[in-house]
């Protein structure tokens, strides 16, 4: 409960500024792509796990819930040296990242349950450049954002096209000014992919819950039927 206090004090102004008129797009979540899945952790490791952890989790639950070998996990997902039941934990002490970002980044276990896909998938993609920021950035959906851009050699640079309405100016759509390593539709479903993870992440056992939900409502019918039958039994002689 003491964590996820924290995470959404953190997470305040970003839901203050998500609450506007900001379209986010449509991410697509499916959580039976065990595929897509592992690609997603994958991509957390290698992009995210620097600055980022998700403490709940363990290579060993990857590879459990993945159906995927201990040793694939270790070697194609999991950071050099790691072992099956190590958390994923970021490396990067409390003392650097408050010296080089103002503040420890969060662990990201429930960022997917607090902002939602659509709002994680607009976010990571909605990165531009401006000089005078900070971290030299932007972002469309959490404005003066204080994080790099860890994507931007796969999608490039973009650059904000502005457009004025009511006398107000605002950004109308990204330009891509600096193509990256990837095209935009590659990138697209690599960004795909790593919020699908975090959606898992944000709850493993949902698939398995929505599962047995099904078997407790059909519990809860029959049980209204027997508890109906029962009744009528008892109250028909009154009647």
């Amino acid at each position: 409960m003491k964590n996820l206090i924290y995470t959404l004090l953190f997470l305040f102004p970003l839901g203050a500024f998500a609450a506007g008129d900001i379209k986010l797009d449509e991410a697509s979540i499916d959580l039976t792509d065990n595929a897509s899945l592992q690609r997603g952790a994958k991509y957390f490791v290698d992009y995210c796990l620097g600055c980022h952890s998700v403490k709940h989790i363990r290579y060993l639950n990857i590879a459990r819930d993945f159906k995927i070998d201990n040793d694939a996990v270790l070697e194609n997902i999991a950071p050099e040296n790691a072992i099956i039941y190590d958390k994923m934990l970021s490396a990067m002490n409390a003392h650097d990242a408050t010296k080089w970002f103002g503040t420890k980044p969060p662990d990201l276990s429930l960022i997917a349950r607090v902002r939602g896909a659509d709002w994680l998938y607009s976010y990571l993609r909605g990165f531009y450049i401006e000089e005078k920021a900070p971290m030299g950035v932007n972002n469309t959906v959490f404005k003066d954002v204080a994080m790099p851009n860890m994507l931007w050699q796969l999608q490039g640079l973009q650059k904000p096209v502005y457009k004025m309405e009511s006398g107000q100016k605002f950004i109308s759509k990204l330009k891509l000014t600096e193509p990256g390593q990837l095209s935009p539709e590659k990138f697209d479903l690599l960004v795909n992919d790593l919020v699908n993870f975090l959606v898992y992440v944000g709850e493993p056992h949902q698939l398995e819950r929505i599962r047995m939900g099904k078997y407790v409502l059909l519990f809860i019918l029959m049980f209204l039927i027997v508890a109906y039958l029962l009744k009528r039994e008892y109250w028909k002689d009154i009647h």
